[in-house]
């Protein structure tokens, strides 16, 4: 569990590590670029497949289902056994009860973002995470907004707040540390 002061993204830890999938729905995924949309679906897969192998918890979030849908099949076929989700109405995940109290039982100190959209819900969710002390990665390739230009400004204020702006590949391979790993060919797998 984090403490009250924010930290500097480092490297990643499995074992102090939380995946959280923000936002993946349907209907907001068919407003997103398609080739952002389906890198967005890609490599939020692979690391679900990687968390799901390194024992990562995982925590997913809905903004308003009724009116942009469910979490993306491609997303939801992929989810471990264990993950929990939230639905909500408020932009930053932070600001669900629900969702802080499985945070915080979760006893991490990093939290992994991946979703949509990189300049609301995720930059908000990000802030606040710095807020509560934990050290926070977003995955630039696992992030969308519907314009460009918004996801870059989103992506230079989190990096500029502390936040640390990473590749999926990197996650994947800093969670292993090692070629000697018992999941590395497996994980390794996941990105050819």
């Amino acid at each position: 569990m984090a403490n009250a002061a924010p930290k500097q993204a480092g490297l990643l830890n499995v074992e102090q590590s939380l995946l959280l999938i923000v936002d993946v729905q349907s209907r907001l995924l068919e407003a997103m670029p398609p080739a952002d949309a389906q890198a967005l679906s890609d490599h939020s897969v692979r690391m679900l497949k990687a968390a799901a192998l390194l024992d990562v918890p995982v925590l997913l979030t809905e903004q308003y289902p009724k009116g942009l849908g469910p979490t993306a099949e491609i997303v939801k076929l992929s989810l471990p056994a264990n993950a929990q989700c939230f639905e909500k109405t408020v932009f930053s995940c932070c600001g669900s009860a629900e969702f802080n109290r499985a945070l915080h039982a979760a006893a991490k100190n990093q939290v992994v973002i991946v979703g949509q959209e990189a300049h609301v819900c995720v930059l908000q969710t990000a802030f606040d995470l710095l807020r509560q002390g934990f050290e926070v990665f977003v995955v630039e390739d696992a992030v969308c907004s519907r314009a460009d230009q918004h996801k870059e400004n989103a992506l230079r204020r989190m990096r500029q707040a502390g936040v640390g702006i990473v590749n999926h590949e990197s996650v994947l391979f800093e969670w292993l540390r090692d070629a000697r790993h018992p999941h590395f060919k497996m994980i390794s797998a996941l990105v050819r």
